[in-house]
């Protein structure tokens, strides 16, 4: 891992995301491209083209300024930083700057106790991770002592999800982390009996070149439910998920994230393309 990416709109989760990518980039020697959004308005714009550029020129040292005072920070102390601010509004535009820096990772800020939701929901975050080709890695709160050691990866098993679950088996062993494999089986939600999940698990492992590995079938009332109680008995480090790209996330995940999951579960989500 060479390089990581943090949007940064100067705010507290955005300092968050920004200190677990410090982490990151210590332990893999990697470099730090920070990107701000400046997503001038139309009204700027169309003014004529010497006032145009003294308007972006004047909001993009301001950026700069901004930039002095937010990442002079003692956990940054040594790692190469790279400061990005381009007039962005359309956040797809994350995923041309990834190709282009070639990131390996996307690390983002959730704002607010309903974080978890917002990744779901249509947020910004949501709209980085629908659109990116790299791993996003989406932290909702402080996390001085981020470590990855434990990563679970859930999804529903179907063939379309072996490619994200290869990723996300590599970036477990770029940190030696230990993967857990994980169903969550609800009464309401599209019931499989044991024989038949245990049976699609099975083609999906073999398929996936590890049909050694094992995999928890968890019960409970919903997805959400499930991956919230199964997430705190392990004590995992980052909750892993495939996800769609345009088509948004897999049927594994359709449908509200619970409040309950928005606002109780702290755990950092990183998500693989499908």
């Amino acid at each position: 891992m060479k390089k990581i990416l943090v949007p940064i709109d100067f705010s507290e989760p955005s300092a968050y995301a920004l200190e677990v990518a410090a982490k990151i980039a210590k332990l893999q020697q990697a470099e730090i491209v920070v990107l701000h959004m400046l997503g001038l308005s139309e009204a700027v714009l169309t003014k004529d083209e010497s006032q145009e550029y003294e308007e972006a020129k004047y909001y993009m040292e301001l950026a700069r300024k901004r930039f002095r005072t937010f990442l002079d920070r003692p956990y940054l102390k040594g790692i190469k930083i790279r400061e990005i601010v381009q007039n962005y509004k359309i956040f797809k535009e994350l995923n041309t700057i990834a190709k282009e820096q070639g990131i390996a990772l996307i690390v983002m800020g959730s704002h607010g106790t309903s974080g978890f939701n917002e990744v779901f929901a249509g947020s910004n975050t949501e709209k980085v991770v629908r659109t990116s080709d790299v791993p996003v890695l989406v932290i909702k709160a402080p996390m001085p002592d981020f470590n990855i050691k434990n990563i679970v990866f859930a999804c529903d098993f179907e063939d379309e999800a072996i490619l994200a679950f290869k990723n996300v088996k590599e970036f477990a062993e770029l940190f030696s982390a230990k993967l857990q494999l994980v169903y969550v089986n609800t009464p309401y939600e599209a019931f499989i009996c044991n024989s038949e999940i245990e049976k699609r698990i099975s083609d999906f492992l073999y398929k996936a070149g590890e049909p050694e590995l094992k995999v928890t079938i968890y019960n409970d009332y919903s997805i959400e439910k499930g991956l919230m109680n199964y997430s705190k008995e392990g004590k995992f480090d980052v909750l892993s998920i495939p996800t769609h790209g345009r088509k948004q996330f897999s049927q594994f995940l359709l449908g509200s994230i619970g409040e309950d999951v928005a606002n109780h579960a702290n755990l950092p989500v990183l998500t693989f393309k499908v």
